[in-house]
């Protein structure tokens, strides 16, 4: 069985991951000659990642004419404008089958907050001009950047990446759920022979053959790709790149029958790192590599932000708790005091010791006006009443036969206040308190879904400590719900700890599918929902979209936007389910 630990993630030598090669910016550099050059297109775009003060990963994918061929020669340039009179840095090298033709080039030398623009060339075609950026290297006044994840290709159009494309971004944030790995006919897929967008490979994604082919797929939409052309993108993995809900040794969408688990893993990640602009740990060569033990890392705009993306699937995640198994099938009973004492026991692991390490003296280590926390899962707590959590009871049904029992309960006690109306109504409804409905109003309330840092309680207070020990203004982003969420959050004891902003997916299905939630009735939902969860400040449980962050020294000014639909080729913002929210700097940091 391959190790895939981080240490034996590096032993097992995958040397040439990604296609990586170095360039340093000097001016005056003259330009390659075509003639050197092979025979190829690039039909996946260009794209950029991972930027530094002085230095940014390129990244392409050549497709050779020549079927048969092994390698492709191509060149590229950087330049500081798009005409590219003024070349910077330029360089050669070879688009390999072995890294499935994919090529990533960092760029070093660059000046530190600095726009620049990159292009690609073979003997046959130049590429899309991309725009990229270096960080602020000591002060900065201002950010802007994107927050997206979950875009699954046949569940509808990308067009949440297109509005990203539109705008004047210096960083993306993609959150996970990049691909997902599902066959044709599979999850979100009812609509896609229609929109031409059926899965390939056809199958579900177990070889390195397969994710490659995905990735590809992926990166074919026209949307995709002009999005990675405008700026540069920061990624981390969730658990779709793998199969659904990944923990270490396994996951969800995973048996017995399909293989083994590390092998499919450690396919999946040597995909990711070819096909996205990520830089891999250590590497100093195009000829020498070394294996990305991690994919958390940290960017400093200045000392305006600490950007920390922080890996929840991969690095030491316990299996995740299902619900389910607390039910005693016999006797209709539910051990909540088995579920809380799992919850919370120190045991279960989700970033694991070294990356809480990493975290603790990244923070602790900052200066910068912000701390932000670009992960996967929801942080804050959203315990929902057991009815509704378990699904056993509807949001408006909950509502009304909660009202029935306060009025009982009045009665009960003698309340001299009840109404003439009230008590007609309690009599014409009392014979719907039965007793297993009393018992599902009365039940504690629970997490909806233990997959997020619901389901990890003791690690969600390792990293509010390391918050608070750090003095950190603290903003946590999320995604992988498909749902756009605003929270306050608390600790175990109920103090303040920052705030969590969690973005829309790109085009995966939400709340109002799995809820069955009306297409009448969202508004109403959501608002039920936000009255009934502690902290909760916002939700959007129906529409498909991205978050963006305005960030200066005194607030965050972050803006939800939705596109009308994901299943029409056309389509509008809806400015009506738009949502601003700004957060204000402090200790602890707070919406305004």
């Amino acid at each position: 069985m391959p190790d895939v630990s981080r240490r034996g993630f590096i032993r097992n030598g995958l040397f040439g991951l990604g296609g990586l090669y170095v360039t340093t910016a000097l001016s005056g550099c003259g330009s390659d000659d075509d003639d050197s050059l092979g025979f190829g297109t690039f039909d996946h775009g260009v794209a950029s990642g991972d930027p530094l003060a002085d230095s940014v990963i390129l990244w392409t994918r050549v497709t050779p004419s020549d079927t048969s061929a092994e390698a492709v020669r191509l060149s590229w340039e950087v330049a500081d404008n798009a005409e590219f009179n003024n070349v910077l840095a330029e360089g050669t090298g070879e688009a390999h089958i072995s890294r499935d033709f994919t090529v990533k080039v960092d760029v070093r030398g660059l000046l530190p907050d600095t726009r620049y623009y990159y292009r690609f060339r073979t003997a046959t075609q130049i590429s899309t001009v991309g725009k990229t950026r270096t960080l602020p290297d000591l002060s900065s006044e201002h950010l802007t950047l994107a927050v997206v994840s979950c875009s699954n290709y046949p569940a509808g159009y990308f067009h949440v990446y297109g509005e990203l494309a539109k705008r004047d971004l210096d960083l993306v944030l993609h959150l996970g759920d990049y691909i997902y790995e599902y066959g044709s006919g599979g999850y979100a897929s009812e609509q896609a022979s229609a929109m031409g967008r059926e899965s390939l490979p056809a199958n579900e994604l177990f070889t390195l053959d397969d994710y490659r082919t995905r990735y590809a797929q992926y990166r074919s939409d026209a949307d995709l790709q002009a999005a990675h052309a405008s700026a540069p993108f920061l990624v981390v993995w969730d658990d779709h790149e793998i199969a659904n809900d990944t923990y270490d040794g396994g996951a969800e969408n995973h048996n017995d029958g399909e293989g083994d688990f590390d092998e499919r893993k450690l396919a999946a990640m040597r995909a990711y790192f070819e096909w996205l602009p990520i830089r891999p740990e250590g590497a100093v060569s195009s000829d020498e590599l070394a294996m990305p033990s991690s994919i958390y890392r940290q960017f400093q705009w200045g000392d305006l932000v600490n950007l920390l993306m922080l890996d929840t699937r991969n690095e030491a995640r316990a299996k995740p708790l299902v619900i389910t198994d607390y039910f005693d099938a016999a006797t209709g009973a539910f051990d909540f005091e088995g579920l809380f004492a799992d919850i919370n026991d120190p045991s279960r692991k989700l970033l694991g010791d070294a990356q809480l390490d990493w975290l603790r003296s990244a923070m602790a280590s900052s200066s910068a006006t912000w701390q932000l926390l670009g992960q996967q899962v929801l942080m804050g707590q959203m315990y929902l009443p057991f009815a509704i959590a378990t699904q056993q009871m509807a949001i408006p049904d909950y509502a009304e036969l909660g009202a029935i029992a306060l009025l009982a309960a009045r009665a009960q006690a003698g309340d001299p206040t009840l109404t003439a109306e009230e008590l007609a109504y309690l009599q014409a409804n009392q014979s719907r308190l039965t007793p297993e409905v009393l018992a599902l109003l009365q039940a504690p309330a629970v997490p909806y879904n233990l997959d997020a840092w619901d389901g990890y309680g003791a690690a969600r207070e390792a990293v509010y400590q390391i918050a608070r020990e750090s003095n950190a203004r603290l903003v946590v982003l999320a995604g992988d719900t498909h749902n756009a969420w605003a929270s306050e959050l608390q600790d175990a004891e109920g103090n303040a700890v920052g705030v969590e902003l969690a973005t829309a997916s790109v085009s995966s299905p939400g709340l109002e599918k799995y809820l069955g939630i009306p297409a009448g009735a969202y508004a109403e939902t959501e608002a039920g929902i936000v009255q009934l969860v502690a902290g909760l400040k916002y939700l959007n449980a129906s529409d498909r979209g991205f978050l963006t962050l305005d960030i200066t020294r005194e607030k965050i000014d972050a803006q939800w936007e939705f596109v009308s639909s994901i299943k029409q080729a056309s389509y509008q913002l809806q400015s009506t389910r738009a949502q601003q929210m700004q957060v204000q700097a402090g200790s602890p940091v707070q919406f305004v």
